[in-house]
């Protein structure tokens, strides 16, 4: 039987494969656009839209394939074509081949939203947000290590190598899930895939005023970071020209994020997921209606931009890792359904939006600041609707369905 802590390691691990497909990325694509003779430096963002389009279409699949054929099978079927598509991109002769496969690996990729339907398979309440973010603290040392690392392969290594990595490392996340992983849905909750059972659940998901706006703010937030690691490699390497600061500056920023997601976890079940999350919203429009103030009068400079950035991703850590288990609780009859949509929902739009932000880049951090504070006014918006107008409204906590041992 699989333990607590191996239990929250071992997701963590499956997300951290997520992360690491866009994260070791990001020194590579100057490189890449270069390398494929692409003429416009921006479009070398679109190595990560086209990825994040996939996982967000994807997710429409597996969840719902889940709910019917439990979720261990679909987890090592989705990470076992991951690690195909990873080594298929590195080896496209063109920048649309690797688009093309950049878009499979992403969807291959979605098979991960599945971890959260197995969350809240055996945790619902407050100890599902506190579980939420003790994955996240573990899966956030991704970010602080892989575009680190992948500077340092392509320091000796091409490009595909990068590939190769993240191929390897989801094999030996396959390979632990194999081993260690039981089934967490039981026989009894397994649905059938008619049409009108999906219409039925997709109308309880799409249908409950807390599940839809809270998805909704989770988008707006997701694209603001996505806009971030789509032009950071550019902010560094055209605004302040210290592209080679750019993997310890996004650690940086990565270990504000983890260390607000550990201090979610250890206070949510007694202070609430909405009294951290709204203040977390707050703050975070706060840190970028500042951001805003500096980047258009020209005062901006890398440690600002460092340190507001910092503040920024803690905001929106502690904001995001509320609103998914928020989102997720009232539709929990329904759960591979419900993370299949508010993660098709969540991920594709925040990839649009932030993509969209992205092409705004023109030297400056200016888009970058109006953009996140555009996307933190959106998600107070969306908030607001789901609370009736009403902020730091907490609601009792419900206790865990299930120990994980019982797995």
């Amino acid at each position: 039987m699989i333990g607590f802590r191996e239990f929250v390691i071992l997701i963590a691990a499956m997300m951290a494969t997520q992360a690491i497909a866009i994260d070791a990325m990001l020194p590579a694509f100057p490189i890449i656009v270069r390398a494929f003779h692409v003429a416009n430096e921006n479009h070398g963002q679109w190595i990560l839209t086209a990825y994040m389009s996939g996982l967000g279409c994807g997710q429409l699949i597996w969840g719902v394939v889940s709910d019917r054929f439990g979720r261990r099978l679909v987890l090592l079927g989705g990470l076992a074509l991951y690690v195909v598509a990873a080594l298929l991109s590195g080896l496209a002769g063109s920048f649309t081949a690797l688009l093309l496969w950049r878009f499979i690996h992403g969807a291959a990729a979605a098979s991960i939203t599945v971890s959260r339907s197995v969350i809240r398979d055996l945790y619902s309440g407050r100890q599902m947000a506190r579980v939420m973010s003790l994955t996240f603290v573990v899966f956030l040392m991704v970010p602080v290590i892989a575009p680190s690392l992948g500077a340092l392969i392509l320091s000796v290594f091409p490009w595909r190598s990068i590939f190769i990595l993240i191929g390897a490392f989801s094999a030996l996340v396959w390979a632990w899930t194999a081993l260690r992983l039981k089934e967490t849905l039981h026989p009894e909750y397994r649905m059938t895939l008619t049409l009108r059972h999906i219409v039925t659940a997709t109308r309880l998901v799409l249908g409950n005023r807390g599940s839809l706006c809270y998805t909704l703010a989770l988008t707006v937030m997701f694209a603001s970071i996505m806009a971030y690691v789509g032009m950071v490699q550019q902010i560094f390497g055209a605004v302040f020209h210290r592209a080679a600061l750019m993997p310890r500056m996004f650690a940086l920023c990565a270990v504000s994020m983890g260390a607000a997601a550990y201090v979610n976890a250890r206070v949510v079940e007694r202070l609430g997921m909405r009294k951290i999350s709204h203040t977390a919203l707050l703050c975070f429009i706060g840190t970028t209606a500042l951001h805003v103030l500096i980047a258009a009068s020209g005062w901006e400079r890398l440690w600002t931009f460092v340190a507001l950035q910092a503040v920024t991703m803690a905001g929106f850590s502690l904001a995001v890792s509320n609103f998914g288990a928020m989102a997720m609780e009232p539709i929990g009859a329904v759960a591979g359904i419900g993370a299949s949509l508010q993660g098709f929902i969540s991920t594709f739009g925040g990839a649009l939006v932030g993509a969209l932000i992205g092409r705004y880049f023109n030297g400056t951090t200016l888009p970058l600041a109006l953009g996140s504070l555009g996307c933190g006014l959106a998600g107070l918006v969306f908030v607001l609707f789901a609370e009736k107008g009403t902020l730091f409204r907490n609601q009792p906590g419900l206790p865990h369905t299930v120990s994980v041992t019982a797995a």
